[in-house]
């Protein structure tokens, strides 16, 4: 049984760009299960490692909700298992051929190399990844 932590949300939107008028009151409350977690059964946790998904928006210590319900489509980020390890990456479809690309940033592109699922390679699709979580910094 998962506990229900709700917490305020603030009506209206951050604007990004140019300020808009500040809405003073609390629209409602929201448990962020019920945002981040479709299928409580078939949902899990886990802390991404490493910067070959940099490009895609998961930095190193991001945590992962990560759904084995959500059938995985071409361009899904998967988290998959490889040679008996875990890693997260971008599926690619091509024909009956699938791989799990990286997505590192521009500086690391060329580090990271494909990984062809089914050729020499013992890999097996553990479920979608749907949110990553990640602290900012601060740049102080």
């Amino acid at each position: 049984m998962v506990e229900e932590l709700r917490l305020p949300l603030v009506g209206g939107r951050v604007e990004a760009g140019f300020p808009s008028p500040a809405d003073d009151f609390i629209e409602c409350s929201l448990d962020l299960n019920e945002q981040l977690v479709a299928n409580p059964i078939a949902t899990f946790f886990v802390r991404a490692s490493g910067n070959s998904m940099d490009g895609a928006g998961i930095h190193d210590g991001d945590l992962l909700v990560v759904d084995r319900s959500v059938s995985p489509a071409h361009g899904s980020i998967v988290v998959a298992i490889v040679d008996g390890g875990l890693t997260v990456k971008r599926l690619t479809k091509r024909g009956a051929r699938m791989s799990l690309t990286p997505e590192p940033n521009k500086l690391d592109q060329g580090r990271y190399a494909p990984i062809e699922v089914g050729k020499n390679t013992d890999a097996t699709i553990w479920g979608v990844v749907t949110w990553s979580l990640h602290r900012l910094q601060c740049t102080r």
